[in-house]
């Protein structure tokens, strides 16, 4: 009997013991979401003080807030000649703030919203994940471009990123006024491959997991040094409820890097991303943009292509002609890099790579075309010349 009381006991006890660590849970969320919306509630929400920042400020500790006369001296009041470029959140300037920092600033019309605010806060934090990460280990981080603040103000949305010099990889493939080709040889653009998929891969390795969303070729910046970085991560977010009025060619192309299941069920993941990324090493080996067609007298596109080939041999047709005409790369290695950017663009996603394995098979790639294509004097490995490549004897 008194065994049988013990065990009432000792389950009323459990139970209990439960229930007020369930209750200590809930509170403790609650305490903190009210802590978290005191602590940012520190500039004016009201809508009628005009000429004021409108919205919430983030804390010291997070994004910068910028004022909208620093942004517009740092670009002499958003000049044509500092104009840089155009994305989806807006036009993109060129600027130099008062300490000496250059920056990019994204500028946009939109109504103040928290929402906004709350964005670049959760951007920010994952920025600030990865700043404090990068003193523990500076080689993966490096490859992001850091979001440095934000402004709302006058009915207009600012982000302010750090300055990328040398701009976007698309431009050096196929943009106008693209740079010669040494700067882009086999060995550079595995190099800026394996800078983009750390970047990438290190975006999934977050908890909670940061899926980009909106890679492209165009999202992948390279600094004075050539160094790959990523950008616009998690800037979707800022525009997934802004409908894009019209069709336009710009728009087109970017519908290429989505996902079959992101066309169809707007369903991101990291395998999502990692279409996309095939996307990328795809115009990254032909210099073209992947939406064109693969021949004159074809009416697949050059994904399309590449996913009905079952032949190596016939995509290697694709490849960038200023790499057979110049530059020198082993067939093994141009064979595992175009293995490599078909098994990204597996139509289902389980069939996909995650990012950290294809940071692995990049990283292989580029150690052994370095190894094979550096000039090391006498006896020195035998090369294929693009040229050469995927010749079979008869």
């Amino acid at each position: 009997m008194s065994r049988n009381l013990a065990a009432i006991l000792g389950g009323a006890a459990g139970a209990v013991a439960l229930v007020v660590i369930v209750g200590l849970l809930i509170w403790f969320c609650l305490f903190h979401k009210r802590a978290v919306s005191r602590t940012s509630e520190t500039g004016s929400s009201d809508p009628s003080v005009e000429g004021r920042h409108i919205g919430i400020q983030l804390s010291v500790w997070e994004a910068r807030h910028f004022e909208l006369r620093e942004l517009s001296l740092a670009t002499k009041n958003f000049s044509d000649r500092n104009l840089i470029g155009e994305g989806k959140f807006g036009e993109v300037y060129k600027g130099l703030l008062q300490d000496g920092v250059l920056v990019a600033i994204k500028k946009r019309a939109g109504a103040p919203s928290q929402e906004f605010i709350d964005e670049v806060k959760a951007t920010y934090l994952v920025i600030i994940a990865l700043i404090t990460a990068r003193y523990l280990s500076s080689i993966q981080h490096r490859n992001l471009v850091t979001l440095l603040g934000y402004c709302q103000e006058n009915s207009q949305q600012f982000l302010v990123y750090e300055y990328v010099p040398n701009g976007s990889v698309s431009i050096h493939l196929y943009g106008v006024g693209q740079v010669s080709s040494q700067k882009i040889e086999f060995k550079h653009r595995l190099s800026i491959a394996l800078g983009a998929a750390k970047g990438l891969a290190h975006l999934h390795s977050l908890s909670p997991r940061l899926v980009h969303k909106d890679f492209k070729t165009a999202n992948v910046l390279v600094d004075e040094n050539f160094i790959a970085k990523v950008a616009d991560a998690g800037l979707r977010n800022f525009l997934g409820r802004i409908d894009i009025a019209g069709p336009s060619s710009q728009v087109m192309a970017d519908e290429i890097f989505l996902a079959p299941e992101v066309r169809e069920f707007r369903r991101f993941s990291e395998k999502s991303d990692v279409y996309s990324f095939g996307v990328f090493l795809l115009e990254l080996v032909s210099g073209r943009e992947a939406s064109e067609l693969s021949s004159s007298n074809s009416t697949e596109n050059l994904v399309e292509w590449v996913q009905n080939s079952q032949d190596y041999s016939n995509i290697s047709s694709i490849i960038d002609p200023r790499l057979k005409l110049g530059s020198s790369f082993t067939a093994e290695g141009m064979e595992e890099f175009i293995k490599l950017t078909v098994r990204c663009l597996e139509p289902l996603s389980e069939r996909r790579p995650a990012m950290s394995h294809v940071v692995t098979e990049l990283n292989r790639i580029l150690d052994k075309e370095m190894s094979l294509t550096t000039v090391m004097g006498e006896g020195s490995p035998t090369v294929t010349l693009g040229s050469q490549l995927f010749t079979t004897t008869k």
